[in-house]
């Protein structure tokens, strides 16, 4: 299942909450319902944080799934502009952030291993052939968390 964020933040908006971190709250356990139903879950998400990425692993090891963490980046500035000021909003009131907005966001650099696809020399086949390989790569059992 895809579940994406700016659906639920626009649905809670729309709805007249004031979305912070609450977004974030839904999806994790929107995730885990369906991860402990057998289903894939792609969380299409900004995930700027350490703690957001802690928090949709600690999703992933409570329903004892498997986790591929990836980031997409776009390495070609000119074009990540480009693709960030021609980008339309396709839900009903939903504002699509400024590029100047993108560049003030609080972002975190990654301290983990993960898989890193940049955009601006990967199709999007491409794209989709990686995480796949990256997939069948993945341990058949979750790597849980060793006991102290």
């Amino acid at each position: 299942m895809h579940l994406r964020i700016d659906s639920i933040e626009q649905a809670l908006r729309n709805a007249g909450v004031r979305v912070e971190g609450e977004g974030y709250a839904v999806a994790y356990a929107v995730a885990e319902d369906n991860l402990c139903a057998g289903r894939t879950v792609i969380a299409d998400c900004v995930n700027p944080w350490p703690l957001t990425r802690d928090a949709w692993r600690a999703v992933a090891e409570r329903a004892g799934v498997r986790v591929l963490e990836v980031e997409l980046a776009c390495s070609d500035p000119a074009e990540h502009r480009r693709r960030i000021e021609s980008r339309v909003p396709d839900l009903a009131g939903h504002r699509v952030p400024s590029w100047q907005e993108v560049l003030d966001r609080s972002y975190h650099a990654w301290d983990r291993d993960r898989l890193v696809l940049d955009t601006a020399r990967l199709s999007t086949d491409q794209s989709v052939n990686a995480i796949i390989g990256a997939l069948t790569q993945l341990p058949k059992s979750p790597q849980l968390p060793k006991s102290p």
